[in-house]
């Protein structure tokens, strides 16, 4: 039997359930692993699973001829796969990539979706979860549009400041929307 405790500390972050949803929800995650640079959700592939990542670094990136755009890292302990494609179980418009390799809890669609339909409360974990990414990915939408590279720089330190010891640079300034070689001139600038 795999570890469980990293999806009781995420699921107990988001909305604890009771003893009885616990059991349900804990029922069906099996472990998979990841090499480095692995797809594990192409574009065009309907995500079959909700991650529980122990371990690497992975991205959600958008791939349109020559550009690509890191939309959303995932590391531990967060849940992880393409949620829009999961949830609505439609292909999805990106790639699931795992930077490093990887591990993972991972739990099947057609588990998950029963476990919603028969508790109401692990159907509001799930709803408060997704609303939760939701806004984040707001917030990180105003700031692409609306902020200078620096204070883009700087937001995701104030988030995430152990992130650049976990992802490489050329990713980061993907991310933030700028060449590498502008990146690294900016955290010469900045005092971390």
């Amino acid at each position: 039997m795999n570890d469980l405790s990293p999806i009781k500390v995420l699921t107990d972050a988001v909305h604890p359930l009771p003893d009885e949803d616990w059991k349900v929800f804990s029922e069906g995650w099996t472990g998979f692993s990841a090499k480095r640079k692995e797809i594990i959700t192409a574009a065009g592939e309907k995500e079959k699973y909700l991650y529980v990542v122990l371990s690497g670094v992975q991205r959600i990136v958008y791939y349109d001829d020559d550009k690509e755009a890191t939309l959303i890292f995932t590391y531990p302990p967060s849940f992880g796969g393409v949620l829009d494609s999961l949830m609505m179980q439609k292909p999805s418009a990106y790639f699931y990539e795992a930077l490093t390799p990887s591990v993972f809890l991972r739990l099947p669609y057609e588990k998950l979706e029963q476990m919603m339909r028969s508790s109401p409360d692990i159907e509001f974990l799930v709803r408060k979860g997704i609303t939760g990414a939701l806004s984040g990915l707001l917030e990180r939408l105003v700031e692409l549009q609306s902020f200078s590279s620096e204070e883009k720089f700087k937001k995701l330190l104030q988030r995430s400041p152990h992130i650049l010891q976990l992802v490489a640079h050329k990713y980061l300034a993907n991310y933030l929307g700028m060449d590498a070689t502008n990146f690294s001139k900016l955290m010469n600038r900045i005092r971390l």
